[in-house]
């Protein structure tokens, strides 16, 4: 489903990595870790087809994805380090135009009940500025509550500025997406505990893929 084939990525003239290649299938986790400035954010990015690797090139179903473009976005979700929440729309706002912007239809409804079961009930209509930075993360990661059916999640720091029971919830989305037979890739420095039939690590600074 995803191929990463000999992925070199240079940043500031420094090489971050280079001939790396993976392949995952429906239903699988990727973990990538690494020190930071390894890379690993990049790495997300080129994935997304945000950002150009110096060498290489990343497949979804054997098309490069510099190719099919929107056809490609379309079938995954981003959530990076960046909650990317303005400060001036409400909680309700910034999901249903994050969504929008996705080219996915939410109603107003909907959006309010994601942002509930992240324990966000009663601030929904709030503007994002007063929110706390956890309260913004959960925010951004209610989205993934609204992507059941989008088959690639790419999640950076997804744990960052969230308590022990958002952690678990996210854990758990993320179990139950891998469950349904999509893959998502992620990055973090905290221990996850996530239940996964495959679950790999690819370590940036070794370039080694251990289960």
């Amino acid at each position: 489903m995803l191929e990463i084939a000999d992925l070199e990525c240079v940043r500031g003239g420094r090489t971050l990595f280079s001939g790396l290649s993976l392949a995952l299938r429906g239903g699988e986790l990727l973990r990538v870790a690494g020190a930071n400035g390894s890379g690993k954010t990049s790495l997300l990015r080129i994935v997304c087809g945000l950002l150009s690797p110096a060498h290489g090139e990343v497949r979804w179903h054997g098309g490069n994805i510099r190719s099919l473009r929107e056809e490609y976005w379309k079938q995954l979700v981003y959530v990076g380090h960046s909650n990317a929440v303005k400060d001036d729309l409400t909680a309700t706002e910034n999901l249903v135009v994050a969504c929008t912007l996705a080219g996915m239809k939410v109603e107003r409804e909907q959006a309010c009940t994601a942002l509930a079961r992240f324990g966000l009930a009663g601030r929904e209509a709030l503007p994002a500025k007063v929110l706390s930075q956890g309260q913004q993360r959960r925010v951004a990661l209610a989205r993934l509550l609204l992507s059941e059916a989008v088959p690639l999640w790419v999640l950076d720091e997804p744990f960052a500025a969230l308590d022990a029971t958002a952690v678990d919830c996210v854990e758990t989305l993320i179990a139950q997406h891998v469950a349904r037979g999509a893959t998502v890739v992620f990055t973090t420095h905290q221990e996850a505990q996530i239940a996964a039939t495959v679950a790999l690590t690819i370590d940036l600074d070794t370039r080694a893929v251990s289960c």
